[in-house]
């Protein structure tokens, strides 16, 4: 079961929640959006968008492989959101069940 540490993520964070849940079913599932930190950087220049991501996930997909693997797994479930821009900057934690 997928859960959210932020229970007022805003679309892009909910749409984040949703395709990581659809892709690789995770047990635990955290996302942070630290874009009011990067306010003013390139992504989010007004402080007024969502645009950088943490993402803390636990998945069975993920037991036995590599950390590379898994960023890999995660990057292609978010590839629409990373290509439109709607991701600026997404860091994450990848964990297998086991």
């Amino acid at each position: 079961m997928a859960t959210s540490d932020h229970i007022e993520l805003g679309p892009v964070g909910q749409k984040i929640v949703e395709k990581l849940s659809a892709a690789l079913n995770p047990a635990d599932l955290k996302v942070i959006d630290d874009s009011a930190s990067h306010a003013g950087h390139a992504g989010n220049p007004d402080g007024d968008r969502e645009s950088h991501f943490h993402v803390i996930i636990v998945s069975e997909l993920f037991n036995g492989k590599g950390r590379v693997h898994c960023q890999r797994l995660v990057n292609a479930a978010l590839k629409e959101e990373v290509r439109s821009g709607q991701i600026h900057a997404l860091s994450m934690e990848c964990t297998g069940t086991i």
